[in-house]
Formats: C-alpha cells, structure tokens, sequence
C-alpha cells in the first residue's frame, strides 16, 4: 500500500521543495538588526528550490536504460 502510494506520489508530482533551502532557491541569512536577507543561490537545486523525488529519480533512470537497450 505504501508503496503504491509513493508511485503515485511520483507519478504525479515528480518533483519536491529542496530539503537545504527550503524551496526557496537561495539560502538565508540576517543582517544585524535581525532583518532577513537574500544569501547565495542553493547550490543543491541550482536556485530552482525544487528537488526531483527519488522513486521518480530511478523511474527516469530505468525508462532511459530500457530505451537505449531496445533501440
């Protein structure tokens, strides 16, 4: 069931929120006041602040190990 689940999970939805910036493509910082700032761009996702899920990771990787077999 569970495993069901997350097929459909990625299926649907391929990608998810980094998990180093939070989905926000940047990292955070403060100034001194305390006051938010924009910090470097997330290296991780290369600013994008998404991720792509794993099963959908290795659902790619077979699909294109399967075609370059069979051409």
């Amino acid at each position: 069931m569970v495993t069901l689940s997350y097929a459909a999970l990625c299926a649907v939805s391929p990608f998810a929120t980094c998990r180093t910036c939070d989905g926000l493509g940047f990292a955070l910082h403060h100034d001194r006041h305390g006051k938010p700032k924009r910090g470097k761009d997330c290296r991780r996702c290369k600013a994008t602040g998404a991720r792509i899920r794993l099963g959908r990771h290795w659902w790619n990787l077979w699909r294109r190990l399967h075609h370059d077999a069979n051409r």
